[in-house]
């Protein structure tokens, strides 16, 4: 078939590459423009999709908006696609858009749909404690992922941190998106249930800030749930620690204080105990080997 790809992450990427082996042509891929680097003057980096795009020979196409840019449509609908793959693109697309391939466009979206529409589906569902995840294949409409579903497929969460979890449904995603374009009458759309829908809102910076007035296990998933982006974390000294991985014991006392030699941490009910942490500028270390250099004692309120 004759395919746009639209996608921007590093999620994206293993979806490229499935259609690429599947034996379509992929004629154009569309993704967010190179962004700059965190310091000042550095060179302008081409997202995951760009480069990976580039390296296998397609063309990329980088518009800032579909609907500002009146070149953006028309040389769109000129490619006369089959089909346009969507994997976390992050433009909002017109219904022109929508409508321009032959079957319409397809999106891979990491959640079990109505469950967590929207930009952060694997994040919302750690940090709500959900059992299980998955990801499907949704023929987008204008609304926000409200189109019908081709296909699914579910894992559970199981501890999982998001880059793991993301990683997980990436691979899943790129199977499904395959199998679908195989056999679009094998994989009708199916409408979403009307019941059960929630919104993963795009993740703010903020809520990375490890909250101690939860219960453990809640603070335990905000480490999972921003591991690796934007990451968790807790301020000692004015310095911020980033927290990796943690677990979970017994204790209590007021929230946020130090229990022990081992850094762990009293929360609302029970007290985590980081194993994996970073400081500024640093490699990751265990606790351990933070505590070894860095006096943080039982009693401190962090």
């Amino acid at each position: 078939m004759r395919v746009i790809f639209m996608g921007t992450p590093e999620f994206a990427v293993p979806v490229l590459d499935a259609l690429v082996e599947a034996g379509h042509d992929v004629v154009a891929a569309y993704s967010q423009p190179p962004r700059a680097g965190g310091r000042r003057g550095k060179a302008l980096t081409p997202s995951p999709v760009q480069a990976r795009a580039e390296a296998l020979g397609i063309e990329v196409r980088t518009p800032l908006s579909f609907r500002k840019d009146p070149e953006a449509l028309p040389a769109f609908e000129a490619l006369e696609a089959d089909v346009a793959v969507v994997a976390a693109y992050g433009l909002i697309l017109p219904q022109a858009v929508l409508d321009a391939p032959k079957h319409g466009c397809l999106n891979v979206h990491g959640s079990l749909l109505p469950r967590w529409r929207g930009a952060a589906p694997v994040q919302r569902a750690i940090l709500a404690g959900d059992a299980e995840t998955g990801v499907g294949i949704m023929q987008m409409e204008a609304g926000l992922d409200t189109g019908p579903v081709r296909l699914e497929e579910r894992t559970p969460v199981d501890g999982k941190t998001a880059g793991d979890l993301t990683a997980e449904l990436s691979a899943m995603g790129a199977r499904l998106m395959v199998t679908v374009l195989a056999d679009f009458d094998g994989h009708p759309a199916v409408a979403q249930p009307e019941d059960g829908v929630t919104y993963a809102a795009k993740i703010d910076k903020a809520e990375a800030r490890l909250d101690f007035s939860r219960p453990a296990v809640e603070v335990e998933r905000q480490i999972r749930a921003f591991n690796p982006a934007p990451g968790a974390f807790f301020e000692f000294g004015g310095e911020r620690f980033r927290v990796h991985a943690a677990e979970i014991f017994e204790g209590a006392g007021a929230p946020g204080v130090v229990l022990d030699d081992a850094l762990t941490i009293t929360c609302a009910a029970g007290a985590i105990r980081p194993t994996l942490v970073q400081r500024a500028g640093r490699g990751v270390m265990t606790s351990r080997e933070l505590l070894n250099g860095l006096q943080i004692p039982a009693g401190t309120r962090l």
